[in-house]
């Protein structure tokens, strides 16, 4: 599932594989712990999470990984050694399988995008 048309994240995760709704689920914990303030919405077919009518961050279950979107340069450059050893794409960290999450690191990156707006790609 690339693009999901789903009205809503509970809808979303119904969607997910077995496999994978799990780890997607307690991403979505996460968001909603750490993320105070931001509106959870779907945007793109993927669930995201916006401050001020801006995405900062978003989840998807990708066909061959779940990808992990972080729409804030200044955030990933800040954490640039952290990330170094991390499958990523321009804006996203992609876990080839559900049990590969470092969700330590995620619970991280999300308190530092909450901590401060900031400009969004």
């Amino acid at each position: 599932m690339v693009r999901s048309g789903a009205g809503d994240v509970d809808g979303y995760l119904a969607e997910v594989p077995d496999g994978r709704r799990d780890a997607l689920t307690r991403l979505r914990r996460l968001c909603r712990a750490e993320l105070k303030g931001f509106d959870e919405v779907m945007a793109y077919g993927m669930p995201a999470y916006e401050r001020e009518g801006a995405a900062e961050i978003a989840f998807a279950s990708q066909k061959q990984y779940v990808s992990f979107y972080l729409m804030r340069s200044d955030v990933r450059e800040a954490f640039e050694e952290r990330l170094a050893g991390q499958d990523m794409g321009k804006g996203c960290l992609r876990f080839r399988k559900p049990g590969d999450i470092d969700f330590d690191l995620v619970r991280d990156l999300l308190r530092a995008v909450a901590a401060a707006p900031g400009k969004t790609c």
